[in-house]
């Protein structure tokens, strides 16, 4: 019995038995299958992006605004895949990036462009580990701005504090709006030549003028909401206005209804106070 064995283990050992064991000697290895979104980025993106994605493309020095590495996660990951979606299909110019990047869609179709989102995240560094992330559902359309002002670029890509342009948020009832000057600070520099909506913002700030944004959350008059106090709980932005590190346009999501409110006294915020007089005077 044990040379019966022994033979057996040898012929498998040799290639010369069926089963999972090792391949023939002098064969060669089958070569792993490429990504189904490799053909299409070879084709269309690597001329700009880079074979690796490194932005080092033949066509690069041509654009007035070098595109960022596809291989810094740091930027690439934060961003949804609806989002690289829209790039790719309506142009960088629908999600107020410079408009050097033209729409693919036609001649790409949803699959081939889902293909290539794909096959680009495998670039980054660290490693894109994909998220079961709740889709947002806004109560209203978000509205057009004066300025296509990305949330999902500064917000989610660069991780901007939402305190950094809202910074009366901590110290008053209102939020606040950035001022033009604190959008110069960056975009004196930052994508100051080939950006339209960049070039509105100069605009803005060589006449002196305010940027004319259109309000979208907004209380009854007879409802006192001091954000300083949320601030100084501990409460994040996204509770009350959603997530909107992924929004292209941020539009309302919650409901702020008193009940909505209320709910969140009793049930997320323990000890938060019920009297009528806190919000109503």
């Amino acid at each position: 019995m044990r040379r019966r064995a022994g033979i057996i283990v040898g012929l498998l050992l040799a290639g010369l038995v069926g089963g999972s064991a090792t391949r023939v000697v002098g064969q060669p290895a089958k070569a792993e299958a490429a990504h189904p979104g490799k053909a299409t980025y070879d084709q269309h993106c690597a001329r700009c992006h880079g074979e690796t994605g490194q932005a080092d493309g033949p066509e690069v020095d041509k654009l007035p605004i070098k595109p960022p590495a596809f291989t810094d996660g740091r930027l690439l990951n934060p961003l949804p895949d609806e989002f690289l979606f829209k790039i790719v299909s309506e142009g960088a110019g629908s999600v107020g990036l410079a408009p050097q990047m033209p729409a693919f869609r036609p001649p790409l179709t949803d699959r081939q462009i889902e293909d290539v989102i794909g096959y680009v995240r495998t670039f980054a560094q660290p490693p894109y580990q994909p998220r079961a992330l709740a889709a947002v559902k806004p109560w209203a359309p978000p509205p057009a701005q004066p300025i296509e002002f990305s949330h999902a670029v500064h917000a989610g890509s660069y991780r901007i504090e939402c305190q950094y342009c809202h910074a009366d948020a901590r110290r008053s009832i209102y939020a606040g709006l950035p001022s033009v000057e604190r959008c110069m600070g960056c975009h004196k520099i930052v994508a100051a030549q080939g950006n339209p909506e960049v070039q509105k913002l100069h605009e803005h700030w060589n006449q002196k003028q305010a940027i004319p944004w259109v309000r979208i959350h907004k209380v009854p008059g007879y409802v006192y909401f001091p954000h300083k106090r949320h601030i100084a709980a501990g409460l994040a932005c996204q509770e009350c206005h959603g997530p909107v590190e992924r929004m292209q346009r941020v539009a309302q999501v919650s409901p702020l209804s008193m009940g909505w409110c209320v709910q969140c006294h009793t049930q997320h915020q323990p000890g938060a106070p019920l009297d009528c007089v806190v919000c109503h005077h």
